[in-house]
């Protein structure tokens, strides 16, 4: 009814327009012209949207040249799945009935699969946390920019891999065994339930014995982009993710496997395996904490100052405060190699740095080059890649060619910075695939080296 109305008005206008012109002097001529440029305008607004269409044009084909072969996502119908990728998207959507449904709308249009779901509910608005399985051809501003009309705000996006297809409730539960059975793992298992974040552990007393100052109250603090939980052994856990606020479930899930990890206390697990040295000599490599400190600082009184030099990069007299530190288990893993006698001749150390992984190693000046330092390394590099650590680095000194010699024999990719004799190795563990632009700390630049030798990264 509304269309034949505005037909009728139409026509009436048109009618009387006509007799209005029509009946002077020059009335036909005057309607043929109207008609005419009216045709030119139809004609030119044509024209000018197909040039300025998004769409690029078609190339165009030279004499004597075949037009290219269509490929296979163009000559490929609509609604036929083809190379796919994985992606974790999390977006903020109004508290509201229809706002999920709208979204997955888009995402539906755009060919996008929804593998996992998650919701975190918020004060004012509701986090979605998705596994997408998304064209390939699709770019990720396309896809952000599609969420962004649906409603989404906050949208991050980051590229995933077949590890993130466990549910929840699956991940959590692994990550708590995980915990309960080495108290080294709270860190990575913090690191892999929040996803990319850097996780300091900060001493209540230093190794010099000073106290610090940190502390946290028992049931945490969530403050945006970070957060900062009591650490069972002491001092606070600190967990900052610059990019992406933490949500009220996070902060849960984080306090609830600190809280495992306070009730069950220190443990360490106790495997050993023994080998045999070209000389005939049977070792023992097994996992270390703080119990073998005693037997450390023996080692250490067996070592030449040059040996202790070459390895903590600082005063030989003070190596002995700093063996609580790395034989923490909050701090990273640690190795031991033992003779048949039960004597301690070599440490390996896997150090959690923040969001980056340092190894170092000392062996007692009588069992040098017998190859323990490099089985020490293996060891502590298949451990790291174990734990999901992107790379390890080793701070030396440019004269320690049997540290340098060990990671070489890795072979892995290695790069070299050095300054003022300071060298640093850093060996990548694995190829990262491609993550979408997301708002993000600055990485470290490739031009400063890590200078942080163990004392300074233990008074931190």
């Amino acid at each position: 009814m509304i269309e034949l109305a505005a037909l009728f008005t139409a026509v009436a206008v048109a009618d009387a327009i006509a007799n209005l012109i029509g009946h002077q002097p020059d009335g036909p001529y005057l309607l043929i012209a109207s008609a005419v440029a009216l045709t030119a305008t139809a004609a030119f607004h044509t024209w000018w949207a197909r040039r300025h269409s998004h769409a690029p044009p078609p190339p165009p084909e030279s004499p004597g040249t075949e037009a290219a072969p269509e490929t296979d996502e163009q000559a490929r119908p609509s609604g036929v799945p083809g190379d796919t990728v994985l992606w974790r998207m999390r977006t903020t959507v109004r508290d509201a009935p229809g706002s999920l449904a709208a979204l997955c709308t888009v995402l539906a249009r755009h060919g996008i699969d929804i593998l996992t779901l998650q919701t975190h509910p918020l004060a004012q608005g509701t986090v979605d946390e998705f596994l997408l399985r998304v064209p390939a051809s699709l770019p990720a501003q396309q896809l952000a920019r599609a969420v962004s009309a649906a409603g989404g705000s906050s949208t991050w996006t980051e590229r995933a891999d077949a590890h993130d297809l466990v549910d929840a409730p699956t991940r959590v539960l692994g990550l708590a065994t995980r915990t309960a059975l080495d108290a080294a793992e709270l860190p990575l298992a913090l690191r892999q339930l929040l996803g990319r974040c850097t996780i300091h552990s900060l001493p209540a007393v230093s190794v010099s014995g000073r106290a610090t100052g940190e502390s946290a109250p028992v049931e945490g603090v969530l403050e945006e982009t970070v957060m900062r939980l009591r650490d069972p052994s002491g001092g606070v856990i600190t967990v900052e993710r610059p990019y992406l606020p933490f949500t009220p479930t996070e902060f849960a899930r984080a306090r609830a496997l600190v809280e495992l990890d306070t009730r069950l206390g220190p443990r360490v697990p106790r495997g050993e395996q023994v080998l045999t040295l070209p000389e005939g000599n049977e070792i023992t490599v097994r996992r270390a904490d703080r119990t073998d400190h005693e037997a450390a600082v023996a080692m250490h009184g067996r070592c030449s100052e040059q040996t202790l030099r070459l390895r903590y990069h600082g005063p030989v007299r003070d190596a002995d405060r700093y063996l609580d530190h790395l034989l923490s288990p909050r701090f990273g893993r640690t190795l031991a190699v033992q003779t048949a006698s039960g004597r301690l001749v070599a440490l390996g150390h896997l150090l959690w740095d923040g969001d980056e992984t340092e190894v170092a190693l000392l062996v007692e000046d009588e069992w040098q080059r017998r190859g323990i330092g490099s089985e020490l390394l293996a060891r502590l590099v298949a451990m790291a890649g174990e734990a999901g650590c992107e790379s390890v680095y080793a701070v030396t000194q440019a004269s320690n060619t049997g540290m340098v010699a060990a990671m070489r024999a890795l072979s892995l990719p290695l790069d070299y910075q050095i300054e003022e004799g300071t060298l640093v190795i850093s060996a990548r563990l694995a190829e990262t695939p491609a993550q979408a632009p997301q708002p993000q700390a600055q990485p470290q630049s490739q031009s400063q080296p890590r200078t942080q030798t163990p004392y300074e990264q233990a008074e931190r």
